[in-house]
């Protein structure tokens, strides 16, 4: 939850790329990131796999015109529409790119290669054949926005009320980690995006920091099995809404061309 999703740059930088605001090798430098490489495998008129600005171009001439996000857990398929072998596939990698304008998703395997301190990452994206529907449980912009106001709330007195309200080592690193991405170059969304997509995702992220920290914090205040199992019961809904805002943002522009805002 912590780290922007594959899915989301892959989504934003896309969008950017099939509305003409930037370049094919600037979107593509951006999607693969501190990666290593990305490829994309299972394009229809190629045999292999191809690289990114290759496989962008070709889904624009099979008739994508933009890119949606969707992060599922068990249980809550998030901007997913189906079938069920791509939900599946989805639901595995936690994160998937759907394409409207034509019936294609995209699904990452991560692969990892290299001692500690100089390990690898290369990404295969598998091209999927997809329902074309409506996804799955994507809020507004101004839906996802009122649900963050009251589940940063909801975090915050969760957290409290646990004793892991962001003291030691651990939560000091991850809050420092969390600042150092929002000030590097301020670029949290791709160009083309609105300034409330920005907003809104910018709060995502600092409920999902919220919901790690309480995680990953150990027991906290709770030394039970039952007080762990409530924990997670009262984080639960919290993290839902930020994945739900995560996808609106990303999703945002899409869903102002298909009501004809742009």
């Amino acid at each position: 939850m912590l780290s922007e999703p594959r899915s989301g740059r892959l989504a934003a930088w896309g969008n950017a790329l099939l509305a003409g605001l930037v370049s094919p090798d600037d979107a593509a430098l951006a999607i693969v990131g501190e990666d290593t490489v990305h490829r994309v495998e299972g394009l229809p008129g190629e045999s292999g796999q191809v690289g990114l600005t290759l496989a962008l171009g070709r889904l624009r001439t099979l008739g994508t015109t933009g890119l949606r996000v969707a992060l599922p857990a068990p249980g809550h398929p998030l901007g997913l529409s189906g079938p069920p072998d791509f939900n599946a596939r989805a639901l595995e990698a936690e994160e998937a790119v759907v394409c409207f304008g034509a019936a294609f998703g995209l699904v990452p395997a991560v692969h990892e290669a290299g001692p500690e301190g100089d390990v690898h990452v290369e990404v295969v994206w598998s091209v999927l054949p997809v329902r074309e529907a409506p996804p799955a449980d994507v809020p507004s912009l101004g839906e996802a926005e009122r649900e963050l106001a009251e589940a940063l709330r909801d975090a915050t007195e969760v957290l409290s009320k646990l004793d892991v309200a962001g003291s030691g080592p651990v939560a000091e690193a991850a809050i420092d980690a969390y600042r150092a991405r929002s000030e590097r170059g301020r670029e949290v969304l791709a160009p083309g995006y609105p300034s409330r997509a920005v907003r809104v995702l910018e709060l995502a992220q600092r409920v999902g920091l919220l919901v790690s920290l309480a995680y990953d914090r150990g027991p906290g205040g709770a030394v039970s099995a039952g007080e762990m199992a409530a924990r997670g019961a009262a984080l639960r809904p919290v993290e839902r809404t930020a994945r739900r805002a995560q996808v609106a943002a990303y999703n945002s522009v899409v869903e102002e061309r298909e009501r004809g805002v742009r």
